[in-house]
């Protein structure tokens, strides 16, 4: 399977950023802690030029967090910073703000040894899908920013207060223009960051349970009670056709909807 996805708002999106960016300290880039790794975007780093980072490690209570923990130091460094959060947690906003305001600490002392208050503004920035609007809402206290279960919901620019001293700025999600990297392609699909319309359904399931099977083997089993294939969880399930065929696409769709929502445990969907 081949995937290969770049609608045109997601080029007029990043032509966007790159104005954003010249008022922007610190990007926020928030990543689905599933499929961290993929879901760097090389387009949003080159854009970045050398601003600090706070890497937002998202949808932790859905991930194998032993193998995100052993990775969270690839996400520090030099004004780099990661959080590992499930975006929808209370208390969240002030912990943000002092990521933020620490990554942004010589400007504000800058400021303040000059006796003048300042705010610093972040851009959130990420891959569809990957819970940006949902952490915009969750450190503004309110729904101000769209959000849905699918890729491209946010469809431009807003900018927010969250806190003294700081503003944030809602982008859409955004792709690469070449997925050359099959594998990586394949986690963004898995996630969901990829629209599943565009993508064969049947394909898409069998290429999850070969990934899944290599890195958790037996979790099929012991979710459907079956070796594994489609046409097994069509057995099992009783997912037929008229005249008794299986329906292999309602079993492909049951098995990346049952990962998306958790049912299969806790995974990170990369090697």
């Amino acid at each position: 399977m081949k995937i290969n996805w770049f609608p045109g708002h997601m080029k007029k999106a990043l032509d966007e950023m790159r104005n954003e960016l010249t008022k922007a300290d610190v990007i926020v880039y928030v990543l689905d802690s599933r499929a961290p790794k993929s879901c760097l975007n090389p387009e949003l780093s080159r854009l970045t030029n050398g601003k600090p980072i706070l890497y937002i490690l998202n949808k932790i209570d859905l991930t194998d967090f032993d193998r995100l923990e052993k990775m969270q130091n690839d996400f520090k460094g030099e004004k780099i910073d990661c959080m590992l959060v499930n975006s929808t947690q209370s208390g969240l906003g002030s912990a943000v703000c002092a990521k933020i305001k620490q990554l942004c600490r010589d400007k504000i002392k800058k400021f303040q040894d000059k006796g003048i208050g300042v705010t610093v503004r972040a851009l959130v920035v990420g891959v569809p899908n990957c819970g940006k609007s949902t952490l915009v809402n969750n450190l503004c206290k309110k729904a101000k920013a769209v959000t849905g279960d699918r890729p491209g919901v946010t469809k431009g620019k807003q900018w927010f207060k969250i806190g003294n001293g700081v503003e944030i700025c809602d982008t859409p999600g955004t792709l690469y223009p070449d997925l050359n990297d099959q594998e990586k392609a394949k986690s963004l699909a898995f996630i969901g960051s990829i629209r599943d319309e565009i993508l064969d359904e049947v394909e898409l399931g069998n290429e999850f349970i070969a990934r899944l099977e290599k890195l958790y083997p037996g979790r099929i089993a012991e979710r459907y009670k079956t070796a594994g294939s489609l046409e097994e969880i069509c057995r099992v399930r009783a997912f037929l056709l008229p005249g008794g065929e299986f329906d292999i696409s309602r079993a492909a769709k049951a098995v990346i909807s049952d990962f998306r929502s958790g049912k299969l445990g806790k995974i990170m969907i990369e090697g």
